[in-house]
C-alpha cells in the first residue's frame, strides 16, 4: 500500500504566499487609524495604551480565527503556519508603530537603529497554533533608548497573552555568543528580518557568515547531530512509536529542521529548494522533502487546534479525531485511524531517507565521520574483485555500484547488495540506495521465485551478524515489502492499542534483533535459561523464519495466528525450507502466544495446567523454540514490558513442561528445583540460623518457591520474619520501580475471602490502577499478596507517600475503622474519553484445573475494575484460591481459580450463568469509582 493510496484526497500546497492577505489576517492600517483618532480626541497615555491593547487583542483573535477557518477548509498545514506567522509579523509592526509614535518617540525624529528579528520556528516563517514566538532585538551598540522600545514591546506582548522567548543584543554580542553557544548560532543562522534598520541586520548577517561560518563546519554538524541523538533518546529511539511526538520524535519536524540547519550552514543555502542547485537533493527528493514537511505541519496544526494548546504527542486519544479531520476513512480491512497512522509512519520513514542522504553528503564533505553498519559487527575488508564481478564496490566504507544498470542487468542484485552489506559489515551508500528505490519495480514474481534471491534473503534473515540492521535497511528502501509482499502489508501498520509500542513491522524487526543478540550470548543475565538452551536448538533456521513471520498476518479480519499459518506454508518452501521445517514454522506462528498466556494467566502450581500445555507442545524441541520466541517477542513489544517476574514465570513453565515431555517424574524434578530455590535464598540470608530458616521455609507452598524471583523472596523473608511472634496489624511494604513505571504494595495479613477485594477497593479509593498481582497463602494461614499499581508521580518521595496512604486505608478497613463502600464512594466517579472499544468476555472452565473452576474475565481496563470484579466474586460466595491479574495496554485479562464455600467446583449451569451475568456488569458504566 503506497502513501498515495493511504492519503485522503486533499488540496496540496506549495510553499507560497498565504491565500489570505496580510490585511485580511490583521488589518494594521485600520488599527493605526483607530488609535490615531483616539489620540486626537484627547485620550491620555494610559487610556490610549489600554485602548491599543484591546484593539490589537481583538484583531489578533479575529486573525487567528480566519487562519483556522482557512486551514479547516483546506488542511494546508504550511499555509496555516505561514498565516499565523504573518499575523505575528503584522502584530509586531503594529506594536512597534504604537510604541515609537506614542510611548517612546525617537529623539529629533531620527529612526532607531534597532532591528526586530524572528528566530526559531517563527524565523522560518512558520508558526504552529499553540507555539510561542522567539524574538531577537538587535541593537547597533549599547542603546538605552532601543532597549526601552524593546521592553515596551515585550510588555505589550505579555499583556496580550503571548508566549515570548526573547533576547536583546548588539551585533558584537551576537557574534561572541554564537562562537561558544551552538543554540545561539542556530538562532542567528535562521534569523529573519521583521522590521527596523535593514542595514544593521545585513551587517550582522554578513559578519556572522564571515566570522562564524567561514571555518570547518564539522563542529556545528557534530553538535546538531548530537542534539538530534539526545532528543530522539528522550522522545523514543524508534520512528515507529505508536504514540509519536510530531515535533521531536525520530522522523518528525525537528529532523527536517536539523537537516535544513546543517545544509544551510554547510552549503550556504537560503531556502529548501536551493538544496537541488547545491547538488544535495535530486528534484524528486526535494519534492519528497516538501511533501513530508507539509504532511507533518498539517498533522501538527490539527493537533494544536484540537487540543487548544501546544500539544505535540499524537496520543491514542486524539489519533481518531485527527484522522477524521484529515478525511481518512476505513478501507481494505483497516480503520481510518490505522490508515492515517500508517501514512504518518511512511512519512517518518521518508524523513529518515532524506536524513541519510544528507549524512552521506556530509561525509563526502568531511563534515561528519563515516558511518558503520552496526557496532557489534567487525568490519571485514571486502574482496574487491568479487564485488566488482557482480557490479559493486566499496568507497569509504560504503557499498557503491559500478554503473546505473547494475540492478536492471541482474535484479538479484537488489537482494545481493544487502547480503554484501551483512557479510562485510559495511553500510550502503545513499546513491546506491537511491538506485535501489528507483529499481523497485524489478522486484516481481520472477525475482520472488528466483532460488538465488531467496537463498541470499534467507542468509540475511538468519545471519549471525546484524540481521535486524540489514532487514531494516531493506525495509526502509522498500525492498523487503516487495520481495515479501505479506510483509509489505504490515509495513507502518500500527496496532491501535496501548500494549504495543511499535508498528507491526518494527516489532518484527526488533524481535529478530533480540533473537540474534540472545544467540550471541549478550543477555545471559536477563535471560539465563533462554541463553543456555538456544545453542541446542536444532532447527535454527525455522526459529528465525518463525520469528520473522509470527505477527505478519496482523491487520486482517481473521485471527493473525491462524492467518499466519497459510503465510508460513506458502513462503517457507519458496525460501528453501524443508517440509518438516515448514510445519515447525507454521506451528510456532499458530502457537506463538500460548506460552506467554499460560505463564501469566494460569496457576503453574496446578498439575492440569502443565499437562494441558505439554499436550499442546508435544516435543522438547518445540518447547525450546517456543520459550526463545516468547522471550524475544515480549521484549520487542516495548520498553519496560519485559521484567524479571515474567522471566521467572516462563522459566517455571518451561521446567515443569520439560519434565513431562521428557517422561520424568514431575514431583521429583519439582522437589529438586524447590530445594535449589531454597538454597539460593539460604545463601542470601547468611545471618539466619539453620533452625530459623527451616521454620521459615516450611511456611511456603511449592508454588511460591517456583514462581517468585529471588529479590522478592529475600524481601518477603524479612517481612514475614516480623510475623512469627504476633501480627497485631497487617504488614505492609512499599517499593517503587521507576523503570517499569509501577509501585509494588505487599500486604501480609491473616487470610480471608475479602482480602483481595479490600486491597483492590483501597487502591480504587486512592486512584491507584492495579496492573498485576501475585497472590499466595502461607501454610500457617497468612495471605502474602503483592500488587503492582501504575505510578502516579515522577518523584519517588511522592509515590511512596501515595503508597503509604493506600496501606493506611487497608489497615483501617481491616480493623473496621472505616467502611470500604464509603471510602470508595468518597472518591467520586472519574470520567474520561473512551479511546478503545474492548468487548467484555467471561469464560468459566472446569477442565483447566483438577481442583478449581477457572474464571477468565477480560474487557476494557478502567479504574476500579479489579475491585468491582472481586466484590462480585465475594458476593457470590466464591473462594478465590489464586488470582492472576494481567493488563495488556487497555485490555484487562484476569483469571481467578475459585471454589464454592464447600471447596467444590462450580458445576451447576444456572450458577455459571449467574456468575457470568454478574461479572459482565463490572464493565458497565459504574455508579461508583473504579481502580484496576
Amino acid at each position: 500500500m503506497t502513501m498515495t493510496e493511504l492519503a485522503p484526497i486533499l488540496r496540496t500546497s506549495a510553499r507560497r504566499a498565504p491565500a489570505l492577505t496580510a490585511a485580511q489576517l490583521f488589518d494594521r492600517a485600520e488599527i493605526s487609524r483607530t488609535i490615531a483618532a483616539a489620540h486626537a480626541a484627547g485620550m491620555n497615555r494610559d487610556e490610549l495604551r489600554k485602548h491599543a491593547v484591546d484593539l490589537i487583542r481583538g484583531a489578533l483573535q479575529e486573525g487567528r480565527a480566519r487562519a483556522r477557518a482557512a486551514f479547516e477548509a483546506t488542511s494546508e498545514g504550511l499555509a496555516c503556519a505561514g498565516n499565523l506567522a504573518v499575523i505575528e509579523d503584522e502584530l509586531i509592526h503594529a506594536l512597534y508603530d504604537f510604541v515609537t509614535t506614542y510611548l517612546c518617540p525617537p529623539p529629533q525624529g531620527k529612526p532607531y537603529r534597532l532591528v526586530v528579528a524572528a528566530v526559531g520556528g517563527y524565523g522560518r516563517g512558520t508558526l504552529a497554533p499553540g507555539s510561542d514566538i522567539d524574538l531577537l532585538f538587535l541593537l547597533a551598540d549599547k542603546d538605552e533608548l532601543g532597549e526601552r522600545v524593546a521592553e515596551a514591546m515585550l510588555y505589550f506582548l505579555w499583556d496580550l497573552g503571548q508566549k515570548v522567548g526573547h533576547s536583546t543584543r548588539s551585533v558584537g554580542e551576537c557574534l561572541r555568543q554564537a562562537k561558544s553557544d551552538m543554540t545561539v548560532r542556530t538562532a542567528l543562522l535562521e534569523a529573519r528580518f521583521v522590521l527596523g534598520d535593514g542595514a544593521l541586520f545585513e551587517d550582522m548577517r554578513q559578519r556572522f557568515a564571515r566570522d562564524i561560518m567561514h571555518g570547518n563546519p564539522r563542529d556545528f554538524v557534530a553538535a546538531k547531530l548530537a542534539e538530534r541523538d539526545a532528543r530522539i533518546a528522550r522522545a523514543g529511539s524508534s520512528r515507529y512509536l505508536v504514540e509519536p511526538n510530531v515535533k521531536e520524535s525520530k522522523g518528525g519536524l525537528r529532523d527536517l529542521n536539523t537537516l535544513f540547519w546543517i545544509a544551510k550552514y554547510v552549503y550556504r543555502v537560503r531556502e529548501a529548494v536551493d538544496l537541488v542547485d547545491a547538488g544535495l537533493f535530486s528534484k524528486r527528493e526535494y519534492r519528497l522533502f516538501h511533501r513530508c514537511e507539509e504532511f507533518l505541519w498539517r498533522v501538527r496544526c490539527h493537533l494544536h487546534f484540537l487540543m487548544g494548546r501546544a500539544e505535540e504527542v499524537l496520543s491514542f486519544d486524539v489519533q481518531r479525531a485527527v484522522a477524521a479531520r484529515l478525511g481518512y476513512a476505513s478501507r481494505g480491512g483497516l480503520a481510518g485511524v490505522e490508515r492515517f497512522m500508517k501514512h504518518y509512519f511512511l512519512v517518518a520513514k521518508d524523513v529518515g531517507d532524506l536524513t541519510a542522504v544528507l549524512c552521506a553528503a556530509l561525509e563526502e564533505n568531511q563534515a561528519k565521520p563515516a558511518a558503520v553498519l552496526d557496532r557489534f559487527t567487525a568490519l571485514v575488508q571486502p574482496h574487491g574483485r568479487d564485488l566488482r564481478r557482480v557490479g559493486f564496490g566499496v568507497e569509504k566504507g560504503r557499498i557503491t555500484v559500478a554503473g546505473p544498470d547494475v540492478f536492471r542487468r541482474d535484479p538479484v542484485n537488489l537482494i545481493r547488495v544487502f547480503w554484501i552489506a551483512d557479510r562485510n559489515g559495511v553500510a550502503i551508500h545513499p546513491d546506491t540506495k537511491r538506485l535501489v528505490i528507483t529499481a523497485l519495480k524489478l522486484i516481481d514474481a520472477k525475482l520472488r521465485a528466483d532460488p538465488e534471491a531467496n537463498r541470499l534473503f534467507l542468509d540475511i534473515l538468519t545471519s549471525r551478524n546484524s540481521p535486524e540492521v540489514v532487514l531494516r535497511l531493506m525495509n526502509e528502501a522498500g525492498v523487503l515489502g516487495r520481495f515479501i509482499p505479506e510483509f509489505g502489508r504490515i509495513v507502518a501498520l500500527m496496532q491501535f492499542n496501548m500494549y504495543h509500542h511499535y508498528t507491526v513491522d518494527e516489532h518484527l524487526l526488533r524481535a529478530i534483533g533480540n533473537l540474534a543478540e540472545l544467540e550471541a550470548q549478550r543477555h545471559r543475565e536477563d535471560h539465563p535459561l533462554a541463553s543456555v538452551i538456544i545453542p541446542s536448538i536444532e532447527k535454527r533456521t525455522a526459529l528465525y523464519v518463525a520469528m520473522f513471520l509470527h505477527d505478519i498476518a496482523k491487520g486482517r479480519t481473521e485471527d493473525h495466528s491462524l492467518a499466519g499459518i497459510a503465510v508460513a506454508r506458502e513462503l517457507c518452501p519458496r525460501l528453501g525450507l524443508s517440509a518438516a521445517e515448514t510445519e515447525t514454522v507454521a506451528w510456532l506462528v499458530e502457537n506463538h502466544l500460548i506460552m506467554s498466556d499460560a505463564a501469566q494467566r494460569r496457576d503453574l502450581g496446578d498439575r492440569r495446567t502443565i499437562e494441558t500445555f505439554a499436550a499442546r507442545v508435544q516435543t522438547l524441541e518445540r518447547l525450546k523454540m517456543l520459550l526463545v520466541l516468547t522471550v524475544c517477542d515480549i521484549e520487542a513489544v516495548g520498553p519496560g514490558v519485559w521484567n524479571g517476574w515474567k522471566g521467572e514465570l516462563l522459566r517455571t513453565l518451561y521446567w515443569e513442561t520439560e519434565v513431562v515431555l521428557a517422561g520424568g517424574h514431575s514431583m521429583r524434578e519439582r522437589s529438586w528445583r524447590v530445594e535449589r530455590a531454597k538454597a539460593e535464598l539460604r545463601d542470601k540470608l547468611a545471618d539466619w540460623s539453620d533452625l530459623d530458616f527451616e521454620a521459615y521455609a516450611a511456611r511456603h507452598q511449592q508454588a511460591y518457591w517456583l514462581r517468585v524471583d529471588l529479590p522478592r523472596k529475600i524481601r518477603h523473608a524479612k517481612l514475614l520474619n516480623r510475623t512469627e511472634i504476633e501480627l497485631p496489624a497487617p504488614v505492609m511494604d512499599i517499593q517503587t520501580d521507576a523503570f517499569r513505571g509501577v509501585t509494588e504494595l505487599t500486604v501480609i495479613a491473616p487470610d480471608h475471602p475479602r482480602l483481595l477485594s479490600i486491597v483492590a477497593g483501597a487502591c480504587a479509593a486512592s486512584g491507584a490502577n492495579i496492573v498485576d498481582a501475585q497472590i499466595y497463602t502461607t501454610n500457617d494461614g497468612l495471605a502474602l499478596d503483592t500488587f503492582f499499581v501504575s505510578r502516579g508521580f515522577d518523584r519517588d518521595e511522592d509515590e511512596l507517600r501515595r503508597g503509604e496512604r493506600i496501606a493506611l486505608a487497608v489497615e483501617r478497613i481491616l480493623r473496621g475503622e472505616i467502611r470500604l463502600s464509603e471510602l470508595v464512594a468518597a472518591r467520586g466517579n472519574p470520567t474520561g474519553i473512551v479511546t478503545f472499544d474492548v468487548p467484555a468476555e467471561v469464560s468459566i472452565d472446569n477442565d483447566l484445573s483438577n481442583k478449581f473452576t477457572v474464571i477468565e474475565v477480560s474487557g476494557r481496563d478502567r479504574p476500579g475494575l479489579l475491585y468491582a470484579i472481586t466484590t462480585i466474586l465475594s458476593g457470590l460466595n466464591l473462594n478465590i484460591g489464586s488470582a492472576h491479574i494481567a493488563t495488556f495496554g487497555e485490555r484487562a485479562a484476569d483469571v481467578f481459580y475459585v471454589t464454592d464455600l464447600t471447596g467444590a467446583k462450580i458445576d451447576s449451569a444456572s450458577r455459571k450463568a449467574t456468575i457470568r451475568q454478574k461479572l459482565l456488569t463490572a464493565f458497565e458504566p459504574p455508579s461508583r469509582p473504579r481502580a484496576h
